[in-house]
């Protein structure tokens, strides 16, 4: 069953946003879709995403906050 994880980053400091979504990532499965919400446009995330084999959704919220929905990419 797909299962939707969130992590509310918007209010903790440098590098503990990325840190806190690289290891949920480790344990995200195939069918699930982690959601992290930011202060700001995450570039350092994305090239760890890539590397690592993730796609990703960005949407900008009205708030200004950014919403990265995570996804593994099938092979």
């Amino acid at each position: 069953m797909a299962a939707e994880v969130v992590i509310d980053a918007r209010a903790l400091e440098p590098p503990e946003p990325l840190l806190r979504t690289m290891e949920a990532l480790e344990h995200l499965d195939s069918d699930s879709t982690l959601v992290v919400l930011l202060p700001r446009e995450p570039y350092p995330l994305y090239r760890a995403l890539a590397v690592n084999g993730f796609g990703w959704q960005t949407e900008c919220r009205p708030d200004g906050s950014v919403e990265v929905r995570i996804r593994r990419q099938s092979t």
